[in-house]
């Protein structure tokens, strides 16, 4: 009998244990993809001497492509996640990596790069999976924990790469593009590791599925386990619960533009500092990087940690608005000076505010959600990201809008920040005005 009790005991054990033998594995695939010590030196590989192409035809040929493909993809892969239960879709981010690099490296026309591109936008729209996935094999309490579990993986594996590639670069071990075989080894990793993440059998839309115990106390207790029809009923009714909340709207609206911001802004730096110092003696993009990634991680954690509790939504929203501010203030410390590490700082500091605003956004989303529909939301706020940032790329890159140089588009991306915090402020304090004569009618009344 005591055995039988052990066994017992111990397979309970294992089972409260399998929420976390899953954010693992899934938290590995997380690290290993992250691992991309290429990245930071992207441009200065593209522009040098193993390819044959302008500044201008990266930025206004190549670059906006990736802008587009991730636009138009997301679209798809936001409706086909849930109906192919995630894995799939995280193995496509695996073996679209593998296209990527063995392109970057093999070939040498701009008409690759574009076609590179676009496989970028698969990389990058498949994103999606990575972060709903876990959602789907854990219980709801468990989220909170894989959350940050899968987020912190992230962190470590950017930071690792980040450090990898400065200490290549400047120890002359590689050059900019040796360094596309380490993260195509990683890509080739993260796939084959893939394919092993456990299936998932439900989903929140397509697969749902309710369980019924049978309360016959005489016969063997039995699983019911059934279909649960209107997926798109419940997809419209999540969806049309959530934006009309204004709380959702409103923090939602600031993800969307925020998020397309930064995009936006990570997206051209390299370009901008190769505007500022041509010809680098030795390029800190990947130190930069591992500093930005820090910071970066340690905001989102003190947002946390401020937020539980600790601010109410109005004074949330104040903090937000200067913040925004802030973030476009070092956006024109990176474009207004000609001293490269002076735009590093600037960079560093834009990173460490913006984890510090969109981990803040995010929350407060969440908080103000009535139904399991986080990754409804969530999906939708980066569509409509997305959305913003291919607007501000043909209104500011593409030779159909102004087709700024450098300088003038990281101005240009600073006064959006500026301009947005200021939006964001005046709310603030109507809000608070209008609630303020509200109360003292309320009270002449009383």
């Amino acid at each position: 009998m005591k055995i039988f009790t052990r066994l017992l005991a111990l397979s309970m054990t294992m089972l409260m244990m399998e929420w976390l033998k899953i954010s693992c594995l899934l938290c590995v695939f997380g690290f290993v993809r992250e691992i991309r010590p290429s990245e930071p030196y992207v441009t200065e590989y593209l522009l040098g001497p193993w390819r044959n192409i302008t500044e201008t035809q990266l930025t206004q040929d190549v670059y906006p492509v990736g802008t587009y493909s991730h636009l138009v993809q997301l679209v798809f892969v936001f409706l086909i996640t849930d109906f192919l239960r995630y894995k799939p879709l995280i193995i496509t981010i695996g073996a679209a990596g593998v296209i990527i690099w063995s392109m970057l490296i093999w070939t040498t026309s701009l008409l690759s790069l574009q076609i590179l591109e676009l496989f970028y936008g698969t990389y990058m729209a498949a994103e999606v999976a990575y972060y709903t996935y876990i959602y789907a094999k854990v219980d709801k309490k468990y989220y909170p924990r894989v959350t940050s579990h899968t987020r912190a993986a992230m962190f470590v594996g950017k930071l690792v790469s980040g450090i990898t590639s400065q200490l290549m670069i400047n120890l002359d071990v590689m050059n900019y593009k040796e360094l596309n075989y380490i993260t195509l080894t990683t890509q080739i990793i993260a796939m084959l590791w893939a394919f092993g993440l456990p299936k998932v059998d439900k989903s929140l839309y397509f697969h749902r599925q309710i369980e019924q115990n049978a309360e016959d106390a005489e016969a063997q207790p039995q699983t019911i386990v059934t279909k649960q029809p209107g997926a798109t009923k419940l997809l419209w009714s999540h969806f049309y619960n959530a934006y009309t909340n204004p709380r959702v709207l409103q923090w939602s609206l600031w993800y969307a533009i925020g998020l397309a911001g930064y995009l936006q802004v990570t997206y051209y730096m390299q370009v901008l500092w190769k505007v500022i110092e041509p010809e680098p003696q030795i390029a800190w993009n990947g130190a930069v990087d591992a500093v930005l990634t820090a910071l970066a991680a340690m905001m989102a954690l003190a947002a946390g940690y401020l937020h539980t509790g600790r601010m109410k939504p109005r004074l949330s929203l104040f903090v937000l608005a200067i913040l925004s501010a802030l973030e476009g203030g070092a956006v024109l410390i990176c474009c207004w000076t000609k001293d490269i590490y002076w735009s590093y700082v600037g960079f560093i500091l834009f990173g460490g505010l913006y984890g510090f605003t969109i981990t803040l956004a995010s929350a407060e989303v969440a908080r103000n959600l009535e139904e399991e529909s986080f990754g409804l939301v969530f999906g939708f706020n980066t569509l409509l990201a997305l959305v913003f940032q291919s607007l501000l790329t043909i209104i500011v890159v593409s030779d159909i809008g102004l087709s700024l140089n450098a300088v003038g588009q990281y101005t240009v991306y600073a006064f959006y920040f500026i301009v947005v915090g200021l939006i964001y402020l005046i709310s603030v304090l109507v809000e608070y005005i209008w609630l303020r004569d509200d109360h003292r009618e309320s009270n002449k009344l009383i």
